[in-house]
């Protein structure tokens, strides 16, 4: 299992959880941001990045007790979790496995709700893509990287402005695609479905999403919200699948505002009406 463990401060540690054919690098732009303050874990899941495939079958709950024993073996106490997409789902599943153990939840365009038409539209094509480019070698990756053209085809279903990114962010996210475990976690999102579960997280929860995402479309954002009560929404404007990559300091600044309020505050908000914040 290979994981980042950095940083100190006050408050619980943070652990950001990546997405389908992620790796621990999609969170380069707000890992040292976060480390200022917090102790901040950010692995890479089973079957992903230069994690060894589980020995049991890839599962949404099987990732949420890895994320239960990590928690452990580290010894963090409660935590905040953060993940993005599939790492959304998974963060959702640990505060319902395990709510002792998340203090906070951030989702981050998260999968989990739109779960029967993931075989169908972008979802597959962008996944037929990130199989191809797992098989390019690095100069390949490095190429399609600085060409404009060849950039978007391989991005722009994730992001909203491929050309945007820095170039080496975007080679660092490459290096997740076309790992063992991708379809074994593909499959294990058609095979789960938590949304009657969902108002069993109590605990203050925050929602990012991209206006314009593309994998999963931002209704999603709506059904969370009224699933999990006293959960806020924020919407980035002119945004993909990848907020915290897309804008990272508008991400970052959302997020340690939302960690900095008082828990109290938090839960005398649920049950009243929250509106969409722009961004």
């Amino acid at each position: 299992m290979r994981y980042v463990d950095i940083g100190s401060g006050d408050g619980p540690p943070i652990v950001f959880v990546h997405g389908l054919a992620g790796v621990w690098q999609n969170w380069l732009e707000n890992i040292p941001r976060f480390a200022q303050e917090r102790r901040v874990i950010v692995p890479d899941l089973p079957g992903f990045g230069g994690s060894e495939m589980p020995a049991e079958k890839i599962s949404i709950p099987g990732y949420g007790r890895f994320i239960e024993a990590l928690c452990d073996q580290l010894d963090l106490g409660e935590v905040v979790v953060i993940g993005n997409s599939m790492g959304g789902f998974v963060s959702a599943e640990v505060a319902i496995q395990f709510p002792e153990r998340v203090e906070r939840l951030v989702l981050v365009s998260a999968a989990g709700i739109t779960v029967n038409s993931l075989r169908h539209g972008p979802v597959m094509a962008w996944g037929r893509a990130a199989a191809m480019a797992g098989a390019r070698s690095v100069a390949e990756k490095r190429m399609v990287i600085r060409r404009p053209r060849l950039r978007h085809l391989a991005f722009g279903l994730i992001t909203r402005h491929p050309s945007r990114i820095p170039a080496e962010t975007l080679f660092e996210m490459s290096m997740g695609a076309g790992r063992r475990g991708f379809l074994p976690a593909l499959e294990a999102h058609l095979d789960y479905d938590f949304r009657e579960r969902l108002p069993e997280i109590r605990c203050p929860t925050l929602i990012i999403w991209g206006e314009d995402d593309v994998i999963i479309p931002a209704h999603d954002a709506d059904e969370y919200e009224r699933s999990i009560k006293g959960s806020r929404k924020i919407v980035f404007d002119d945004t993909g699948h990848v907020p915290m990559i897309e804008r990272p300091v508008t991400f970052n600044d959302c997020v340690l505002e939302f960690l900095r309020e008082p828990r109290r505050r938090q839960t005398e908000d649920v049950g009243e009406p929250t509106a969409g914040a722009r961004a």
